[in-house]
């Protein structure tokens, strides 16, 4: 027992000394963390261990340093000592620590651990031995709408943190809606409705990563754009600036590609070329509404989507994330006039025209029916003015049935309500309202339709003053006249005598 007792306080003994003769150092071996903010769902991070070392109680420094885990022979040799080189970082700036970190991740070899898990807004790496660490996203993990974060450098021992800084590109298409009665033109906006050959203005805006400039390799833009087969577009139309109106991009700083009438790419090949400020892309063109534009809620629709450069780290190009599809809308309108008698039924020999009233007072023709030796010509009953925006409108009757009233002209407008701010914009309401004349209309939202009866009313047969009473009349007076006469020459002769 009494040995025992020796051997024990021996023991002892000799760990206190080994306790005070030991540097002051942490060996956290293994409970080491990164946690990394400010970055979005859907990351993998991993980390490397680049240097390995004794990290000193304030866990800002390594001693004693080595290769660590993370770091390849291959990369050891070439890198060279690992001592040397941690000291050729020391008291560096960041744009050097980022060199180093791309000069190493050519060299990466195991991970020292992972996670994929976004907890309020945060990631954490844990399991870590002490060491300096190589934070990145696992290469073909990172989604296609957001961008590969850049290298974080990090001394690990307890627990750390890193913020991620940068912002994930983001793009919308917008359309600009225009009243041709009031003359009015609305603010960039999610849908619009215009008369079939008007020109429609869009504009297609990319807000750029704020560390664009961080980009090892070039750092990219391309809209993409679909048309609807009821839009034709103005291929000399385009315009492209940076940030405002002012910046107007020169031709040879993007290049448009037209595969058709409906399909287009703009593309901006570094956005680092056109300086150090850019903080949006914009792109403006028009294009027309066509005989081929679906009337009612189905409306035209024009997606667009932004490619862009997303990975900070590579200097090989080919990473490309993609923004969501945005999408604006353009609505058209239809008018049908049905001709009818008093009686409400069919009545042919009519034929009208339809003018819309601009700002200034003038009117402008939408379309004029006429009646010709084309049986169709004058057995119509029904006229259709399709394509029509919102605004006012006259409907004249040029050819009126034979035996009935030409119909006084009536003035009516067409106004219409929908999503201006929408990811989805849809036609919410349609109403024809009479301004002037008789006329009411019958709307179906989802055809885009305003129906309508005009009614002729037959001429008045009125009473003939021609008959044989006015006539045996007319001859009484006549022979009175007659006799009137004779009598007067006669009396003047017995005068004379």
């Amino acid at each position: 027992m009494k040995l025992f007792k020796k051997i024990a306080g021996f023991i002892l003994a000799f760990a206190m000394i080994l306790a005070i003769a030991m540097p002051s150092v942490v060996k956290a071996a293994g409970n080491g963390s990164i946690t990394i903010t400010g970055a979005n769902a859907g990351h993998t991070f991993e980390a490397y261990q680049i240097f390995a070392g004794d990290l000193s109680e304030d866990g800002k420094s390594l001693s004693n340093i080595t290769w660590g885990s993370g770091v390849t022979e291959a990369g050891q040799t070439e890198l060279g000592n690992a001592k040397d080189k941690a000291k050729s970082l020391e008291n560096s700036n960041r744009s050097a620590a980022i060199t180093f970190a791309y000069e190493v991740s050519k060299y990466l070899k195991t991970a020292a651990n992972e996670t994929n898990v976004y907890n309020n807004g945060n990631y954490v790496i844990n399991g870590l031995e002490p060491g300096y660490y190589l934070v990145k996203d696992k290469d073909g993990t990172v989604p296609k709408d957001q961008a590969y974060t850049q290298f974080i450098l990090k001394v690990v021992g307890n627990n750390v943190s890193a913020e991620v800084k940068s912002k994930v590109p983001t793009s919308e298409k917008k359309v600009k809606d225009t009243n041709d009665t009031e003359g009015k033109i609305t603010d960039w906006q999610d849908s619009a409705d215009y008369d079939i050959g008007d020109e429609v203005p869009f504009q297609l805006t990319g807000h750029v990563a704020t560390d664009y400039n961080q980009y090892k390799d070039a750092y990219q833009l391309v809209f993409h754009d679909t048309l609807s087969n009821g839009l034709t577009l103005n291929r000399d139309s385009f315009k492209v600036y940076k940030n405002d109106s002012k910046g107007v991009l020169e031709k040879n700083q993007y290049e448009v590609n037209i595969t058709d009438d409906q399909h287009f790419t703009v593309t901006i090949k570094d956005v680092k070329a056109l300086g150090a400020d850019v903080s949006k892309v914009r792109v403006e063109y028009t294009a027309k509404l066509n005989d081929k534009a679906v009337i009612g809620s189905e409306g035209n629709p024009n997606t667009m989507y932004m490619e862009f450069s997303n990975n900070p780290n590579s200097t090989q190009g080919g990473y490309k994330g993609q923004t969501p599809v945005d999408k604006v809308i353009v609505f058209t309108y239809k008018t049908v006039i049905n001709k009818v008698n008093s009686s409400n039924k069919p009545l042919t020999g009519a034929a009208f025209k339809l003018e819309k009233v601009l700002k200034n007072g003038s009117k402008e023709l939408v379309k004029e029916y006429t009646i010709t030796e084309d049986e169709k010509d004058r057995n119509r009953t029904t006229f259709e003015f399709t394509g029509l925006d919102d605004g006012q409108y006259i409907l004249t009757e040029t050819e009126t049935p034979d035996g009935y009233n030409t119909m006084h002209p009536i003035k009516f407008s067409i106004t219409a309500s929908h999503d201006t701010e929408s990811a989805d914009p849809k036609l919410t309401d349609l109403n024809g309202n009479l301004v002037d004349g008789q006329i009411t209309f019958a709307t179906d939202k989802e055809k885009g339709t305003l129906t309508a009866n005009v009614v002729n009313y037959k001429g008045s047969e009125l009473p003939s003053t021609g008959g044989m009473g006015t006539t045996i009349l007319y001859v009484a007076g006549a022979v009175m006249i007659l006799a009137a006469g004779a009598f007067l020459v006669m009396q003047k002769k017995a005068e004379d005598k």
